[in-house]
């Protein structure tokens, strides 16, 4: 695979499409299995902490703790749900099946494929945090039509975190490795971004960790979307969420075409 920098570029606006539609027909023969795994440990965290800690907490910055709560798991199950299609998905389709290298004996660039690989993800999100927030309305928890204005905060947030995965997937010698990055980057991160309680509880320090992570950012602009609240900064968290996005892309591009040209 030559092409120097380009290689690692995609070739043009819509290539990307043709590896975001290969990954639709091989999903869509498992998709009922593959939504419900999704959604299983954000509807165990939002039924399981909402209605036990739910009594004990009562109402939190002006709603009740479930309703607080709902609007964290949305942006948990987009974060969970783009991570896990890209460490495990995307790094077989990569590493084990080789259907990358199969790609890219057509016109497709490696930048094509990670793009598509990107795409994929950010859709796989938007379908877990779409079940959580629509869950959420039916029961009361989530205000409707506002609920809308969070769709495009949910893609955005899969896009940013299938990117972060990325460059976990370019780098893992294989599927043991990723356990790391679960346990110390994505747990940690829905604790320490106000997914489960506010911020503010978090020592001084913490609270700067948080508001630094992507997760943070995402739950500032779903949870006022979800709760017909006037979001603040708003251009912040988008643009935060986008540079979080983009640099990765290049990066994880980067280090897939040196793995590749091993």
């Amino acid at each position: 695979m030559g092409g120097g920098f380009a290689a690692v570029l995609p070739a043009n606006a819509w290539n990307w499409a043709a590896v975001w539609r290969r990954n639709y027909l091989a999903w869509k023969k498992v998709a009922l299995a593959s939504i419900l795994g999704n959604l299983a440990d954000p509807m165990i965290s939002l039924f399981g902490l909402g209605t036990g800690l739910g009594i004990l907490v009562g109402r939190v910055e002006g709603t009740s703790y479930i309703a607080f709560l709902a609007a964290g798991m949305v942006a948990t199950s987009a974060m969970v749900a783009s991570t896990f299609e890209t460490i495990y998905a995307a790094f077989s389709r990569m590493h084990e099946r080789r259907t990358w290298e199969a790609i890219l004996y057509t016109q497709l660039t490696l930048g094509d494929i990670v793009l598509g690989e990107l795409a994929w993800a950010a859709t796989k999100a938007l379908l877990a945090g779409t079940a959580i927030a629509i869950l959420a309305v039916v029961l009361g928890y989530a205000a409707w039509p506002s609920v809308l204005y969070a769709l495009p905060v949910i893609a955005l947030t899969g896009f940013t975190f299938a990117g972060l995965a990325m460059i976990v997937t370019a780098l893992a010698p294989s599927h043991d490795y990723f356990v790391f990055y679960q346990t110390l980057v994505i747990t940690p991160m829905m604790f320490l971004c106000g997914a489960v309680f506010p911020i503010t509880q978090l020592p001084g320090a913490l609270q700067q960790v948080g508001r630094f992570l992507p997760l943070a950012h995402s739950i500032e602009l779903i949870r006022p979307a979800m709760l017909d609240r006037a979001a603040g900064s708003i251009a912040l968290h988008i643009g935060a969420l986008c540079v979080y996005a983009v640099l990765p892309f290049f990066l994880s591009a980067a280090l897939f075409r040196r793995r590749l040209m091993r």
